[in-house]
């Protein structure tokens, strides 16, 4: 198996960081891995933003479920889906941008969803770790005005990255069988291999806590997706001025 390979199947979230600066340098380099991405027609429909000052630092990580490694990782960065530019575009061409709808809207989210991936791989490849942070979704009102972000744009996700001081146990992933069809979609055999997948993850959370947490994969996500999940967003995602048509 070739390094690439390697890298990416033994990826680990990583919330716990040395007390260490990113070098500019390896700064650099991940924001242009970014920037290779594929994005939809060469748009680029997203902007990364560098929260460097810490008293933002302090609000976000407050805001986004009180995470204190928002605050306390050496770099914490925010993928915005960004169509504001897309209309700066459109007036530089005598053009007037049509109205954001469902698919521009889904079309920004992925472009900086890819932009994010390439970002956090290229930082693993140099040796840092990193974590998602969707909490900044508990409040994106908040997160807009904290960072001066503008209609027709919105704060998809943070990301946290640092030197690792921890290593923890992977976390398997589902069987590919179930993930992976041909031809069709179907469900037909997951229930058998989600139950085995079930009790593989149980022991994984008791070994990894030492018989202090007991929980199923099943049961964490019927935990969360039986309630609603941040409601605000519709209102809010209009208020940015994404228009679901």
């Amino acid at each position: 198996m070739n390094e690439t390979i390697n890298l990416l199947k033994n990826h680990k979230s990583i919330r716990k960081y040395k007390d260490q600066p990113i070098e500019p340098e390896k700064l650099k380099t991940i924001i242009e891995c970014a920037q290779c991405a594929s994005t939809s027609s060469f748009i680029q429909a997203y902007t990364i933003i560098n929260v460097v000052d810490m008293d933002n630092r302090k609000n976000i990580a407050h805001l986004a479920g009180d995470q204190s490694y928002v605050e306390k990782c050496p770099l914490f960065l925010i993928f915005c889906a960004d169509l504001n530019r897309s209309k700066n575009s459109c007036e530089i061409n005598d053009r007037t941008m049509a109205e954001v709808n469902t698919e521009t809207f889904i079309l920004a989210t992925v472009d900086a969803s890819l932009a994010a991936q390439n970002a956090l791989i290229a930082a693993e490849s140099l040796g840092l770790g990193g974590v998602y942070i969707g909490g900044i979704r508990n409040n994106p009102g908040e997160i807009c005005n904290i960072l001066n972000i503008s209609s027709g744009v919105y704060p998809v996700f943070g990301m946290c990255i640092g030197y690792p001081c921890v290593n923890p146990d992977k976390k398997e992933r589902l069987p590919q069988d179930v993930i992976f069809k041909t031809d069709e979609y179907n469900i037909n055999g997951d229930a058998s291999l989600i139950k085995k997948y079930d009790a593989h993850i149980s022991d994984y959370y008791e070994k990894r806590t030492k018989g202090k947490r007991v929980d199923t994969w099943t049961n964490q996500v019927s935990g969360l997706m039986s309630k609603p999940q941040r409601p605000h967003m519709k209102d809010f995602l209009d208020k940015q001025g994404f228009k679901f048509k």
